[in-house]
C-alpha cells in the first residue's frame, strides 16, 4: 500500500526519484517496472507498479474501444523503469499535461501514486479540508458514513 505525501524535485531531465521507502519493494515486486498515465481530469499523473497496471488494463479492455476513458488512460500510458538510483523519467507530454515543472508532490493512493505539481496539490488539499469542514458538503456526508 502506498500512502502519505512527499514533496520532491524533478531534475533538469524530468526524472523523479522514487522515495527510498518504496524503492526496494518496487524492485522486488515488479523489478522496478512501472506505468505512468494521465489522470482522467488532467490534474496529476498516476503511477502504477506494473502488476497493478495490468489489473487496470484488464478492466479497461472490457470497455468498448470507443470509450473515452479507455482511450485516455491507455493512450497516455508509458512504461517507465527505475534506474540504478531509483529514478524514473516522466515523459515530456505527460509532464506538460499535468503542469509538472520542478516541485512535485508524490501522493500514495493505495495501489498507485499520484504525481502532482506541488502548488496544485497544496491548493487542492486545502480545498478538500474546507469541504470536509462544511457540514452540507458531499465530503462531510461521506465522512459521517465512514466508520474509522
Amino acid at each position: 500500500m502506498f500512502r502519505g505525501a512527499i514533496n520532491l524535485n524533478l531534475d533538469a531531465k524530468g526524472r523523479l526519484q522514487i522515495p527510498a521507502k518504496h524503492r526496494e519493494r518496487l524492485r522486488e515486486s515488479v523489478g522496478g517496472h512501472l506505468v505512468v498515465t494521465l489522470d482522467p481530469q488532467g490534474h496529476c499523473l498516476w503511477l502504477y507498479p506494473e502488476d497493478e497496471w495490468f489489473e487496470v488494463e484488464r478492466k479497461l479492455m472490457k470497455l468498448p474501444s470507443t470509450n473515452g476513458l479507455r482511450r485516455l488512460l491507455l493512450g497516455s500510458a508509458h512504461d517507465v523503469d527505475m534506474d540504478s538510483q531509483g529514478r524514473i523519467l516522466l515523459p515530456v507530454d505527460l509532464r506538460e499535461k499535468a503542469a509538472l515543472e520542478k516541485h512535485v508532490a508524490i501522493v500514495g493512493q493505495g495501489n498507485r501514486f499520484e504525481i502532482w505539481d506541488e502548488t496544485r496539490w497544496t491548493d487542492s488539499r486545502e480545498s478538500w479540508i474546507e469541504q470536509a469542514r462544511d457540514s452540507g458538503s458531499e465530503m462531510a456526508e461521506e465522512l459521517q458514513n465512514l466508520v474509522l
